[in-house]
């Protein structure tokens, strides 16, 4: 059996092209851009002819989560170190951590992979020294001014002693005043840091997708987003200003009735709906906010539906109260479009949630509380794409909700709305944890 593989390399761009041949003679890479511009295919290439002839043993391949950094490095759509070595490397473990081993021309060559976000990642890569460091997303890596506990800055020591140390990072934009900037990325290009390369891509950088891949995708944005400028032009921004412009500027684009609703997703003769699920979200307010329910249906074809929204004072209710509005939400749902599949709730108020589990006829369980930022960016793409519609009668604090949140202009870098009271984040929690478990199929980023 042949130990080789023939990998179908598509066309790598000009800039592409440039950037690999100037990492050869580098030995701290840099590459910022837009998503889908190519940035870690090229890095998991110049890891891998890196990796050939560098005399050292261990190296490191890290992401926001050890998921992440498997995913991006070591698969990589089928350009990963795993499938560049196919034949001459396998998956195991080396002292509890998760390893890629591979067999080179210069010796075995063990690359430990570590998830790098949250506070303590750092103890995952302690006690070894690193040659390369390949990290994707770095700004989602955990930092801070202390040199023992900043997943960033051990990772830098572990190289110290290194023969041949090699450093690549990959990112997409962040806010322009980002620490990943003023203390790394800029300061080292303006300190004219010796070995240091640094590259910028958008998507058309990527001569791998057609035209209308490319087209395609794009279609997704509207260009007056925040999210067009820094994941199609690849540029650092601001978040500022109303999260869904186009939204409140006319709500009606996305707005049904119920009528309208049944002319679609009835079954003529037996009155059924033809929904694929439905789910409700539940955010559970706290002093000066709201407790909310949102329901939503999921359609056969993954567009969703937010059916009915209810936003309750939290301080005109206790535990008992707030169960029968849960209950009498739930079958105002169940009467009208049919039994929920479950409930989702903020994980915060168990206490509330046993009480809701006990009761409900259907099932009640902790919300997944993905990522702000990826709640936001899916609302915003599935109002692109046209998969999100919204009962207009019944959902009228969703619809406020949406068309009144604005970015949190104190946090630039962490991409999340204002929670000062002016507008109705409670809503948009609850509305968001009735569908996050599903969010990448929504928007059409993984397969059914």
């Amino acid at each position: 059996m042949s130990l080789t593989r023939t990998i179908s390399w598509g066309r790598f761009g000009t800039k592409h092209k440039r950037y690999i041949r100037k990492a050869v003679n580098s030995s701290f890479c840099v590459a910022e851009g837009a998503v889908r511009a190519g940035k870690t295919i090229d890095h998991c290439a110049i890891a891998a002819a890196y990796l050939e002839k560098c005399p050292d043993t261990f190296h490191l391949a890290s992401g926001s989560t050890i998921g992440n950094a498997k995913l991006n490095i070591g698969v990589c759509n089928g350009f990963g170190l795993e499938n560049l070595f196919r034949g001459r490397c396998h998956w195991g473990k080396y002292r509890d951590n998760e390893a890629l081993f591979i067999r080179t021309q210069t010796g075995e060559k063990i690359v430990i992979f570590a998830g790098g976000g949250k506070a303590d990642s750092y103890k995952r890569i302690l006690g070894n020294s690193y040659g390369m460091w390949v990290a994707t997303e770095i700004n989602e890596h955990y930092d801070c001014d202390d040199s023992r506990t900043s997943f960033i800055k051990v990772a830098m020591a572990r190289q110290a002693a290194a023969q041949a140390p090699l450093t690549l990072w990959d990112l997409n934009p962040s806010s322009p005043v980002a620490p990943i900037y003023t203390d790394y990325i800029d300061r080292y290009r303006d300190e004219a840091l010796p070995g240091y390369l640094y590259e910028h891509f958008t998507i058309f950088d990527n001569a791998t997708l057609t035209k209308e891949q490319r087209d395609a995708f794009i279609a997704k944005y509207r260009t007056d987003s925040v999210w067009y400028r820094r994941d199609i032009l690849g540029e650092r921004c601001v978040a500022e200003g109303l999260i869904y412009q186009a939204f409140a500027d006319d709500p009606s684009q996305w707005t049904v009735t119920k009528e309208d609703l049944r002319k679609i997703y009835q079954d003529k003769s037996t009155k059924a709906w033809t929904f694929r699920s439905i789910f409700i979200g539940v955010d559970f307010g706290g002093s000066g906010s709201a407790h909310t329910f949102v329901a939503v249906a999921i359609t056969k074809d993954w567009k969703l539906i937010a059916l009915r929204s209810e936003r309750i004072d939290a301080h005109k209710v206790d535990t008992e109260q707030l169960t029968e509005r849960f209950l009498a939400f739930g079958k105002i749902i169940t009467e009208d479009y049919g039994k929920p599949e479950a409930a989702y709730c903020d994980s915060a108020e168990q206490t509330i949630i046993n009480s809701f589990r006990k009761r409900a006829p259907f099932p009640v369980a902790n919300s997944r509380k993905c990522e702000i930022r990826d709640r936001i960016r899916a609302t915003d793409l599935m109002m692109a794409l046209h998969v999100l519609t919204i009962v207009g009668e019944d959902c009228r604090t969703l619809i406020n909700a949406l068309a009144t949140c604005v970015w949190d202009k104190d946090k630039p870098g962490a991409w999340i709305r204002l929670d000062n009271g002016t507008s109705d984040i409670d809503t948009l929690d609850a509305f968001e944890y009735s569908w996050e478990r599903l969010w990448k199929i929504l928007i059409r980023e993984e397969k059914t």
